[in-house]
């Protein structure tokens, strides 16, 4: 067993790449909520990308290692110490048996991701371990509980290897304006055009009511033609409108149908970065070029291996 969960903290959730091609049974795919902070922490360890790693929000966690193992932290910056040492996310580390892991609350950011090498073990469910807590799937046991005092993560015995960190041209500034680029779908349409500039001209800010299913935005109002519509597939990244006219952007844990009109979608990489941002922060869109888009989403995946078989 590689840790001990001393504090579990606000919401800490097992996550690997996601439950895919489930939504036909009404399962949400799950996942991590920053993906490009959860690749790094298993590239930095020559993971596989879909290796299970701990998604947690907020802090403040403890935990217990075990075993020696190489981890590696990445994403928000929670002020984590290996016993009294500071250390910094985008980086791994070595940590011996016996030595506490600590996350203090956030300095950037809202989610910080840590990997051990080889991954975290747990059940799977349809193939994957992802954690859903409203649909009770996923995580230690398969019930979809974020964790708990005492609970063990078990991994393999790693070998001690030379320490990495990720060059900092790529690690993201979890405070710096956020512009979301949107491409036009479903019911753009269906938005006139004085809603459609107000939508493009205007900030937004976070909302306290955010969570894993999505991220709800309040701001200038963008009322749609349309009351409802009937129930239909919902992407990644797609910006809902109810009848209040403040936008959703729907996220890893959201419901696979929905009757509200939708504007269009995010980019992936954006609604990522979007994670990251805690209530109050300001958010604007723009639209997006379809092809830089996919240049950008295929170079990534690429980049990280997304697709590739297990060695």
């Amino acid at each position: 067993m590689a840790f001990e969960v001393v504090k579990p903290g606000f919401l800490t959730l097992l996550q690997d790449y996601g439950r895919y091609g489930m939504q036909h049974l009404g399962m949400a795919s799950g996942g991590p909520l920053d993906e490009q902070a959860f690749l790094w922490a298993n590239r930095l360890l020559d993971n596989h990308y879909n290796c299970a790693a701990l998604e947690i929000t907020l802090g403040p966690v403890r935990l217990r290692a075990l075993q020696a193992t190489q981890i590696a932290i990445t994403g928000a910056d929670f002020a984590a110490r290996i016993n009294q040492l500071s250390i910094e996310p985008w980086h791994s580390y070595w940590i011996e048996a016996g030595d506490e892991l600590s996350f203090a609350a956030p300095r950037s950011g809202m989610r910080a991701y840590l990997a051990v090498m080889g991954g975290f073990e747990a059940k799977l469910q349809h193939g994957s371990c992802a954690t859903v807590m409203r649909e009770l799937s996923g995580g230690l046991q398969g019930d979809g509980r974020r964790l708990e005092v005492g609970d063990r993560l078990e991994c393999c015995a790693a070998p001690r290897r030379r320490t990495r960190q990720v060059p900092p041209g790529y690690v993201p500034d979890y405070s710096a304006p956020l512009c979301l680029r949107l491409l036009p779908a479903y019911q753009y349409d269906q938005f006139d055009a004085a809603q459609v500039r107000r939508f493009f001209s205007s900030d937004y800010l976070v909302s306290p009511s955010s969570d894993r299913m999505g991220y709800r935005l309040s701001g200038p109002a963008i009322p749609s033609r349309l009351d409802g519509i009937i129930s239909e597939g919902i992407a990644y990244g797609a910006v809902q409108v109810p009848g209040d006219g403040q936008p959703i952007v729907l996220l890893r844990d959201r419901q696979t149908i929905g009757g509200y009109p939708k504007i269009g979608c995010v980019a992936s990489l954006d609604a990522a970065q979007l994670a990251q941002r805690g209530p109050g922060a300001v958010i604007r869109f723009t639209p997006g070029e379809f092809s830089d888009i996919e240049a950008e989403r295929l170079a990534f995946n690429r980049f990280f291996g997304i697709g590739a078989p297990r060695r």
